[in-house]
């Protein structure tokens, strides 16, 4: 059903771009529409995204084919039990020609960095992410690198396999924008990634995407992105459905502000993608899970009766009533 309205603000730049990303990208992961759609709302929202599945389900690739259509720096970092902050951050070396130390720049000084298992690391391996997620800036040996943008961190883990991995700090995974859980592929459409595997002949996936929007064009669409108008009383259902995490008695722990603030930024790049220059209450509510799953922590009494986040999630929404 087509809306009709006159949008305030040009969205045709930002459509385009984003349609051709997702045909782009279309050609190789197949089943898979909403962690996409949710990876490109993060890319609009400028922020970080942490997907949790199982093996195979195209969780790397996907993210290794967003970065290609972004025309951007890209750089990938295996987190490993051994894997120290040096590492991934840089370290200084001593240039004997100029007697004097040289800071060398680690994997993080890039656009786009997917982290692969990133449970995989102890604390201060996850601790040297903590100060570039959120400020966008690197400190080392006293002196301060600042991160060119875009900079985006793509994470994924295993759900399954807890051996020999750390759980990740709630502050850090409040810096995640969202959280995705892809899920197997139905029937039909395994078998057309199958079809498609065996038609590209062993020839690599990101041979065939086409680079769509360049950093400039990134930055233009990111700050349309910020201007999508949003209402006082939509802005107070944002701020009630959050609340209603911190007094919950199924919650250990509810939301932070940081989650009401990208509850609204996400909700903002949905409407966008949607192409309207405004946000409805339906936007909030397809957001509101992603940016809440992994900011609240069920008491032990109710992950016991077999609850799950969502469960509280959607009764949270239920219970306060919708802006119109």
């Amino acid at each position: 059903m087509e809306e009709n309205f006159s949008n305030r603000i040009d969205l045709t730049q930002l459509s385009s771009s984003i349609e051709k990303i997702k045909k782009e990208i279309s050609k190789i992961i197949i089943g898979q529409n909403e962690m996409i759609e949710l990876m490109l709302a993060a890319v609009l929202a400028d922020g970080h995204v942490l997907i949790e599945g199982v093996p195979g389900i195209a969780k790397t690739l996907t993210a290794k084919l967003v970065a290609k259509t972004l025309s951007s720096e890209f750089s990938r970092i295996q987190f490993t039990p051994d894997l120290m902050p040096s590492d991934i951050l840089g370290t200084s070396v001593f240039n004997p020609a100029i007697t004097a130390f040289e800071f060398k720049k680690g994997p993080l000084f890039s656009n786009i960095i997917l982290i692969d298992e990133i449970n995989r690391s102890p604390a201060k391996t996850q601790s040297a992410l903590f100060e570039v997620m959120e400020e966008r800036q690197i400190t080392v040996d006293g002196i301060c690198y600042k991160m060119e943008k875009p900079f985006l961190v793509f994470a994924t883990q295993n759900p399954l396999e807890h051996e020999g991995t750390y759980r990740l700090p709630e502050a850090q995974l409040d810096r995640f924008l969202f959280k995705i859980e892809p899920q197997y592929p139905s029937l039909e459409d395994e078998e057309k990634i199958l079809n498609s595997h065996h038609e590209r002949k062993g020839k690599k996936e990101t041979e065939e995407l086409e680079q769509i929007i360049n950093m400039h064009e990134l930055a233009t669409i990111q700050d349309t992105v910020k201007s999508i108008v949003i209402e006082e009383n939509l802005i107070k259902y944002i701020a009630q459905l959050v609340n209603k995490t911190r007094n919950n008695g199924s919650l250990y722990l509810g939301a932070s502000p940081r989650a009401s603030i990208n509850i609204m930024n996400a909700s903002k790049a949905f409407a966008a993608m949607r192409g309207r220059d405004f946000v409805t209450p339906e936007d909030i509510q397809y957001v509101i899970y992603p940016v809440l799953v992994h900011r609240i922590i069920l008491s032990p009494e109710k992950e016991m009766e077999g609850l799950k986040p969502k469960d509280i999630i959607k009764g949270i929404v239920n219970s306060v009533e919708v802006p119109r």
